[in-house]
């Protein structure tokens, strides 16, 4: 009788049992299910129907942001502080303006011709208006672009549309002041299509022809963030801009240097996105790529007032402001190569070449550079390309440079910049010529005297 009780008693408990045992064994089953058919991470190996890293999505999201703040507001009122009050507004405009029209041009062909395979000097047109952008946000998976395997192609795509944005607003640094802004609207739409389009593509494509990670490439320049494809590229434009336009009828001291201070902070901050994003994930490079931005930064903002104080006889907010943009510069190409030691000098280098270059080597050619667009970018960007070959450190970017023996790096660095420098000027030049011959470069002196913004736009800034 107690026997029968005590099974009575026992049944239910060992019947819940073997209930709960089924239905662990059935969510351990339905996990695994789950698990086998679940999409794999995307990686260098996986590129179709995979999920994204959700980390390096976030950081290349936050980069993206960054670097689209460097233009506006960023350079918008770098610049618009440095010009006459007249001009503001057709200055800050045009940073304004170039982002819409870059936008466009970008979505269209651009990204396409630049970061698509094609061949070694121009990519295919398989991305024209960004078609085959192919995922499903459902599910979490996407095909992304090799060239960032761990990030949905979206993301990589408006991340490299803020690099073809803010180099061409650059140029506008040199032409400040005197040209058209309808000459300028169709200078700048050829020259993203026709310079930056090609030039990006030979660094930075997957088989472009100096692109140092495409084992077939000729000459393997090595370019982290831009030295060549942003700064080379739009300080030579720059100077092409200078030397055809002629030089403006006056000028004067700048209107508001604290529009040009903020500018220049919104700039230091934006480039960290810059440097650090070009990692394109949230990994170690990233990190030694924003501390090697910073230290080259402060370096070459006290190189340029040190400079400036010793011929000049006195430091000024505007020449520390160009030396910390001149750092920024120089340590583009070089920060997924360098360590800090590199940056230091990097800096330093360039902080004394850009303030000789903005100073002396304007007044000995008597080309008129309004906002030293040559001189901070394409001189910085040159130095920083060609020191990029001499303190590359293996353990950082994979490749040694000169300091740890490997000198034929720096040959390629100044074959790469020559290239850049021989084709930009010439194409430059072209277009220029051809926009001259039909609507004109250049506002007429009475629209020059009275002031752009009054004379193009019909508003003035108070």
């Amino acid at each position: 009788m107690m026997f029968g009780i005590s099974l009575q008693k026992i049944s239910p408990a060992l019947h819940r049992g073997f209930l709960a045992g089924g239905a662990l064994l059935t969510s351990v089953a339905t996990a695994a299910a789950q698990a086998a058919a679940a999409p794999p991470a995307c990686d260098a190996k996986t590129l179709t129907e995979c999920t994204p890293n959700s980390g390096d999505t976030a950081w290349m999201l936050t980069s993206m942001a960054l670097v689209l703040m460097m233009t506006v507001p960023g350079l918008g009122l770098f610049y618009g502080g440095l010009v006459r009050k007249k001009n503001v507004g057709d200055t800050v405009m045009t940073s304004f303006a170039i982002t819409c029209l870059i936008t466009i041009l970008f979505t269209a062909v651009t990204y396409s011709l630049a970061f698509r395979a094609g061949t070694p000097f121009v990519g295919g047109l398989d991305r024209a208006l960004l078609q085959g952008i192919l995922s499903d946000t459902a599910k979490g998976i996407g095909n992304p672009n090799p060239l960032a395997p761990t990030i949905p192609e979206s993301v990589y795509i408006c991340f490299q549309m803020t690099f073809a944005i803010i180099t061409p607003a650059l140029i506008a640094g040199a032409f400040a002041e005197r040209m058209k802004f309808s000459a300028m609207m169709w200078f700048i739409g050829l020259w993203a299509i026709f310079v930056y389009a090609p030039i990006a593509h030979w660094v930075w494509g997957p088989d472009g022809f100096l692109n140092s990670g495409n084992d077939a490439a000729y000459v393997k320049v090595l370019d982290f963030a831009g030295g060549t494809v942003v700064h080379v590229n739009s300080g030579v434009a720059g100077l092409m801009c200078a030397l055809m336009l002629g030089r403006r009828e006056a000028t004067a001291p700048p209107h508001n240097v604290v529009l040009t201070f903020i500018g220049a902070s919104l700039l230091w901050v934006g480039w960290f996105g810059f440097n650090a994003g070009s990692a394109v994930s949230a990994g170690m490079q990233a990190g030694m790529a924003m501390a090697v931005t910073q230290i080259a930064t402060a370096a070459a903002g006290l190189a340029w007032m040190a400079a400036e104080w010793i011929v000049a006889k006195r430091p000024t907010l505007v020449g520390i402001c160009s030396g910390a943009v001149a750092g920024l510069v120089a340590i583009t190409p070089a920060s997924g190569f360098v360590g800090p030691a590199g940056a230091l000098a990097i800096g330093a280098i360039a902080g004394v070449l850009c303030y000789l270059a903005a100073t002396r080597l304007k007044a000995a050619f008597g080309y008129d550079d309004a906002l030293d667009c040559f001189g901070i970018h394409g001189v910085g960007g040159a130095t920083g390309a060609i020191l990029t070959g001499v303190f590359a450190i293996s353990q950082y970017g994979g490749t040694s440079g000169w300091i740890e023996g490997n000198a034929g790096q720096i040959v390629n660095q100044v074959i790469g910049v020559a290239i850049v420098i021989a084709y930009d000027a010439i194409v430059s030049l072209i277009i220029l010529k051809l926009v001259d011959l039909t609507i004109g470069l250049r506002v007429s002196p009475d629209e020059e005297v009275e002031g752009l913004d009054l004379a193009l736009h019909g508003e003035t800034v108070q």
